[in-house]
């Protein structure tokens, strides 16, 4: 028996595996079996080391990793492939999309963007009554993740107030679920206080939803619009991403020599390396794969010219450190001024590179920068711009040196506050954290407490009560085991939980 075949033998017998992840692992092992894309010597040298990574979307890429299409156009004209007309009324709606989410591809092969719920489903409830939309919508979650058990797979409300997006507060409070992950999109020109504290407060009990910089991202996508989908990524409405690579920073300052060795050698030799891979994966996507002749495309419902490369980085953390030691500078990142300092000159280097570069498929010819929130496997790199587990300051000066990085990262970055669970006591003052976070620049607020049931890991939602029974029993969620993988190997559950209290207002952060 070849080694193949004992791979999908031991797929096929595996006891914790459900029907439908057996039919995944099958197909993914296929597309292992696919010569890899041609490559330079260098790149391929640099992948098997992997201090550039193609976070494994298979050798022959025929799906862009992430799509959002234009969910409002098609709840408005209907679909011909479909055999749709168009909605007429909230069941319709829910129906419909539901219908739709299974035809929406991703790295996953499920969806990781379901739309701006409230805003899609608004014109629908003139006639519905506050009961029978909180249960219709309930009964829409529950499906949801019952039918999409992928951590991955994102929702937006906000930033205006309606029913839709109390409500949906309200059932993901009472539900707990991980699926869907939830961006509230926070405007201060729009949300009042009192529906920021309902967010927060809804955190509190839940640890979701993740609160975005509507301006901020609104102004890198101002022709198309966006959403956020799967670990907090922006991308643009009625587009995504072809693909995502990512450079291991760590791996590339353990090569250098000095700082300046690592500013105008090693970066931009690995910089290269990297939009080398970006053109060989997305030339085949777009050229050979035949996806962009889907109903998707032809209905209008996406974009080609809308998508574009993800330029993923991690182990910031990691390469500060050891370019202080090549410096012979005490301390680390996130507790010395120098490494604090550091880090965003990196972060801008990048930025740089990745607006200054041509990519062939990308909105506006350009590659996203983005701060890449790590794989399970990720023992020895911090996701993307993030203070080591375990080594995080107190929560002001953490907020403090987070937000320094947002600017230069308009595809997502985000950084998981871990705070103790007394804060359920005190929303008031996860409120004013949040505020004051956004206020000074942070692009993503995202907040893990301590001690509840729902776990952050590197931006997806698992259950700590999932993490005991995995081995026993399976999961029906896929996204189970990356996330006890991630517990062992990466230390999530080492985060450092800090206090907030009241006393710590938005005048505390300028």
């Amino acid at each position: 028996m070849t080694l193949i075949q004992d791979r999908l033998l031991s797929i096929a017998t595996d006891p914790l595996l459900s029907f439908k992840q057996k039919s995944r692992q099958f197909a993914l092992s296929a597309d292992e079996q696919l010569p890899y894309l041609s490559l330079s010597d260098g790149l391929s040298t640099a992948l098997e080391s992997r201090v550039v990574c193609d976070m494994f979307e298979g050798h022959a890429p025929f799906k862009p990793r992430y799509v959002l299409p234009d969910y409002a156009l098609f709840l408005k004209q209907g679909s011909c492939y479909l055999e749709l007309p168009p909605a007429d009324t909230l069941d319709e709606a829910l129906t419909y999309l539901g219908i739709l989410y299974h035809h929406v591809p991703s790295v996953t092969d499920l969806p990781v963007f379901l739309g701006h719920i409230d805003r899609l489903l608004l014109p629908y409830i003139d006639d519905v009554s506050d009961a029978q939309l909180y249960q219709k919508l309930k009964l829409f979650w529950i499906q949801l993740d019952r039918t999409l058990p992928d951590a991955f797979v994102h929702a937006n409300i906000g930033p205006e107030d309606n029913r839709i997006a109390r409500a949906i507060l309200a059932i993901e409070a009472e539900l707990k679920q991980t699926v869907p992950n939830l961006t509230f999109m926070y405007d201060p020109a729009i949300t009042s206080d009192d529906l920021l504290r309902a967010v927060t407060d809804t955190l509190c009990q839940c640890n979701k939803p993740h609160i975005a910089n509507n301006p901020l991202h609104e102004a890198q996508f101002t022709d198309t619009g966006f959403g956020i989908v799967s670990c907090y990524n922006a991308l643009s409405l009625g587009g995504g991403a072809n693909t995502l690579v990512r450079l291991n920073l760590r791996k590339v300052a353990e090569q250098s020599d000095s700082l300046e060795d690592f500013f105008a050698h090693q970066l931009p030799r690995y910089s290269d390396l990297m939009f080398e891979l970006i053109e060989a994966r997305t030339d085949f996507l777009h050229n050979r794969s035949g996806f962009f002749n889907s109903f998707l495309v032809s209905e209008g419902l996406i974009h080609e010219d809308r998508f574009s490369p993800m330029w993923g980085v991690f182990g910031l953390a990691q390469a500060v450190n050891h370019l202080g030691s090549l410096a012979n500078k005490q301390g680390s990142y996130g507790n010395s001024e120098w490494h604090n300092a550091l880090a965003p000159r990196i972060s801008q280097a990048l930025s740089d590179i990745v607006t200054e570069t041509f990519v062939t498929f990308g909105y506006k010819n350009r590659a996203l920068l983005h701060s890449q929130a790590g794989i399970s496997t990720d023992s020895e790199e911090t996701p993307g711009t993030r203070i080591p587990y375990g080594e995080e300051p107190d929560i002001i000066s953490h907020v403090k040196i987070a937000a320094s990085h947002h600017a230069y990262y308009p595809s997502g970055i985000s950084d998981v506050l871990q705070l103790d669970q007394t804060v359920v006591d005190n929303p008031e003052s996860v409120f004013q954290l949040c505020k004051g976070a956004l206020q000074i620049g942070m692009r993503e607020f995202t907040v893990n407490i301590a001690h509840q049931d729902l776990v952050r890991v590197t931006g997806f939602m698992i259950k700590r009560s999932d993490i005991e029974k995995l081995q026993a029993e399976g999961s029906r969620s896929n996204t189970a085991a990356l996330g006890v993988e991630a517990v062992e190997k990466t230390g999530i559950l080492n985060r450092r939980p800090r206090v907030v209290s009241d006393e710590l207002t938005v005048s505390d952060y300028q």
